[in-house]
């Protein structure tokens, strides 16, 4: 994830981008490691597992719509 995040951010915002990023992930494994706890307990494991499934099917689709692609600029024609 580290290697990626510092590739995919043009010059101007990269700073900026991977610290957002960092909290990003450092949130959602925060958010996943409070949470599983309480959903294995309270609709079990196939539960939780499937609600996890499910954001990650709307995460896929949110990259597909609205992260752009970069393949074949330069780090300096990207816009940010």
């Amino acid at each position: 994830m580290w290697v990626m995040l510092g590739e995919m951010f043009p010059n101007q915002i990269r700073g900026s981008g991977l610290a957002i990023s960092g909290l990003a992930q450092w949130g959602s494994n925060f958010g996943i490691t409070m949470t599983f706890p309480i959903l294995l307990v309270s609709i079990g494991l196939m539960g939780a597992y499937s609600l996890y499934a499910l954001a990650a099917v709307i995460s896929v689709y949110f990259v597909i719509r609205h992260v752009h692609e970069t393949r074949g600029l330069e780090l300096e024609e990207m816009q940010g």
